[in-house]
């Protein structure tokens, strides 16, 4: 009798685990989580934003589960050698970093710019002399502020350069008057003036561009990445995302 069960439970667990179907592909992105629009908790505490938001899209046009992954930016090259996360997807500038990732083509133009509060004398670069300018560490601003870097004209007058763990923090060390100005990503800036507290330096610090960064030689997900993000710009669908974080403006400039 139990050599005729046998084939029976053996059918039976063949037929459980065909029902239960391949394992789902999961997309594991890292981003940081105090990176408005870019990347934030709303306040039904749930992880969204604009990158968010894409790479959701990318993850169901291509049948794999988007798994969200707050990381600590100082230390995103870990959790990408680590196979921890699968990209770093949240306003994530090339320059100054092209040989260090898989990038894709750069989908948004970003510019450096500095935030003050609004009664500040603040007006223009040259006013930042003997001021306290605080930044979000391990930031291409942070490099090209530094005594070698690219704007040391501009952050050898600086009374101190501070370095912080993301511009939430910068912003509220600006709003209490920890320090006098903060060197920011213009998108995270603009997200700030609604509160009408801090007022935005006209001229740039530098401009830069923002891709998808993935681990080195991971060009199969990076390109396969890259043609879906490309198709949602050709259908609209990435267009309609970006109104929804930037007052109604298209910002994409890949696929086009």
């Amino acid at each position: 009798m139990l050599k005729k069960l046998l084939p029976l439970f053996a059918a039976a667990l063949c037929l459980l685990t065909a029902c239960g179907g391949e394992k789902e592909k999961t997309f594991t992105v890292g981003f940081d989580a105090n990176f408005p629009p870019y990347g934030f908790k709303d306040n039904n505490g749930e992880y969204t934003g604009f990158d968010l938001e894409l790479a959701e899209e990318v993850a169901r046009r291509n049948g794999w589960k988007l798994v969200k992954k707050p990381i600590n930016w100082d230390a995103k090259d870990m959790e990408l050698s680590s196979g921890n996360i699968d990209c770093i997807w949240n306003g994530f500038t090339i320059n100054g970093r092209e040989d260090k990732y898989e990038w894709t083509k750069p989908y948004v133009d970003n510019s450096q710019v500095v935030v003050v509060l609004k009664d500040s004398s603040i007006n223009k670069h040259s006013d930042l002399a003997g001021k306290v300018v605080t930044v979000q560490t391990d930031t291409p601003i942070q490099k090209a502020l530094k005594p070698d870097g690219d704007l040391k004209a501009i952050g050898n007058t600086f009374k101190e350069l501070r370095t912080v763990a993301n511009y939430n923090q910068a912003v509220m060390e600006l709003e209490a008057g920890s320090c006098d100005a903060v060197a920011i990503d213009i998108g995270v800036a603009n997200s700030k003036m609604n509160s009408g507290k801090f007022r935005m330096l006209e001229e740039p610090l530098m401009k830069e561009q923002y891709g998808i960064g993935f681990l080195k030689g991971n060009t199969e997900l990076r390109d396969l990445v890259e043609k879906t993000l490309i198709e949602m710009v050709k259908d609209g669908t990435a267009a309609k995302i970006s109104a929804k974080y930037f007052k109604g403006e298209d910002v994409l400039i890949i696929g086009k």
